[in-house]
């Protein structure tokens, strides 16, 4: 059945785009390859049938909505201070709760365009290049949900990771607060929902302030379930942030 696009959540490095954007595309190519030789040659049809194979792979993003400055949460400024820059993307088509969908990558900002005609609501558009597989994962920390002490996540179920295939992660770091807050997020794995035995795959760099990070890992990983911890330093720290995860075939 079709979707009507209504909790559309985005995220991109550490800045939450949902309250600025009313569109959002994500695409995966793959090249296509001529492989055709006189071998591909049909005798029933006497007719030669192309070929072809996968090439290189590329994933882009874009999005669109109204523009907002004066502030580092706000498209404007995050914009213009990452054009040319990589950063994590996470890309939510019905809300970002816990194993709730995500897209998951690591993209350059290549456009940014702003403003519009006389009496418009003042417009944005940008555009990214995927610099890491697009993924299509999980939610494994929600955004609205402060924590202010070491803890652990929600395990949620997904998929084993493939020899040839790769875990790709996202940490958007939102909001920071307190005297010298630290936070260093890991991405781990178990055989089961109690995580009895967890094993670390992914541990992103110690936050600070306002961020986003993404990091890949290759398989094999047996485990199908997932997890974010987190070790919260300084003194009455509190961190709103968002971790996503997902599979990149082999």
């Amino acid at each position: 059945m079709a979707e009507i696009l209504k909790n559309v959540r985005i995220f991109n490095g550490g800045v939450d785009l949902t309250s600025s954007a009313n569109k959002v595309e994500v695409s995966g190519e793959v090249e296509e390859r001529d492989m055709t030789t006189f071998g591909s040659y049909d005798g029933p049809s006497d007719r030669i049938w192309k070929e072809v194979m996968a090439g290189t792979k590329s994933g882009k993003a874009s999005a669109s909505g109204f523009w907002e400055a004066l502030d580092p949460s706000k498209v404007d400024d995050s914009s213009w201070s990452s054009l040319g820059g990589v950063g994590a993307w996470t890309v939510c088509p019905r809300g970002a709760a816990v194993g709730d969908v995500a897209y998951v990558t690591q993209a350059m900002r290549g456009q940014y365009q702003l403003g519009g005609s006389q009496g418009d609501i003042a417009p944005w558009s940008a555009a990214w290049g995927g610099s890491m597989p697009i993924v299509r994962g999980v939610i494994a920390h929600p955004p609205g949900l402060a924590r202010t002490a070491t803890g652990t996540g929600t395990a949620v179920l997904h998929v084993a990771v493939p020899t040839g295939g790769e875990l790709i992660a996202a940490l958007h770091v939102l909001s920071a607060a307190g005297t010298t807050p630290s936070i260093t997020v890991k991405i781990q794995s178990d055989d089961a929902a109690g995580f009895a035995s967890p094993t670390d795959l992914l541990t992103f760099t110690a936050a600070t302030a306002r961020g986003g990070e993404a990091r890949r890992l290759a398989g094999p990983i047996t485990d199908t379930y997932y997890r974010a911890s987190w070790t919260i330093t300084g003194t009455t720290p509190s961190f709103l942030f968002v971790v996503s995860l997902g599979v990149s075939p082999a």
